[in-house]
C-alpha cells in the first residue's frame, strides 16, 4: 500500500509537471522517476486516482479539472515578484481562482489572498515561484 500511495504522489506531480496525453507518456516519466511500471499499473493508478482527460487530451487531476477550467477562463497575467507570484484575472473572478488555486495545493504553494482582479501567491523562495507561476501557465494553456 506505501509504494503504491508514493507511486501516485509521483503521478501527481508529474500530471502537475508535464503535459502527460498517454498512458506510454505517464510510463516514460514514472521509469525516469525510478518507477517501472507495467500498463496494467498505470491504468489501474489512472482509474484509481480519478485522472479525466482535458479537452485538449491532457491528463488532469479531478481536483484541478475545475482549476484548469478557470485559470484558462479568467486569468490574464501572470508575473513573478521575488517569492510571490502576481495572477491578474478578468474583473471579479479573483476570488474564485484563488479558491481553486487553494483547493489544488499546487506545490510550492503557501496561501493566496485575493481582491477583485489580483491574487498574491506566497511561496517560499523564488525557485518555487517560479515552478508556481509555470503551473497556472500551463493550466492557461490547455
Amino acid at each position: 500500500m506505501r509504494k503504491r500511495q508514493q507511486r501516485h504522489d509521483v503521478i501527481r506531480d508529474i500530471i502537475r509537471e508535464y503535459s502527460v496525453k498517454t498512458q506510454r507518456d505517464l510510463a516514460e516519466q514514472l521509469q525516469a522517476a525510478g518507477y517501472d511500471c507495467t500498463q496494467a499499473t498505470i491504468s489501474r493508478d489512472i482509474m484509481d486516482m480519478g485522472l479525466v482527460k482535458s479537452r485538449e487530451g491532457f491528463y488532469v487531476l479531478p481536483e484541478e479539472m475545475r482549476l484548469q477550467r478557470m485559470v484558462s477562463e479568467l486569468v490574464e497575467e501572470v508575473h513573478l515578484a521575488g517569492n510571490m507570484v502576481v495572477v491578474k484575472t478578468y474583473s471579479g473572478g479573483a476570488a474564485g481562482v484563488s479558491a481553486a488555486l487553494d483547493k489544488a495545493s499546487l506545490k510550492g504553494a503557501l496561501g493566496t489572498v485575493a481582491g477583485d482582479n489580483t491574487i498574491m501567491i506566497a511561496t517560499a523562495t523564488p525557485e518555487a515561484a517560479s515552478d508556481v507561476a509555470g503551473a497556472i501557465n500551463r493550466l492557461r494553456r490547455r
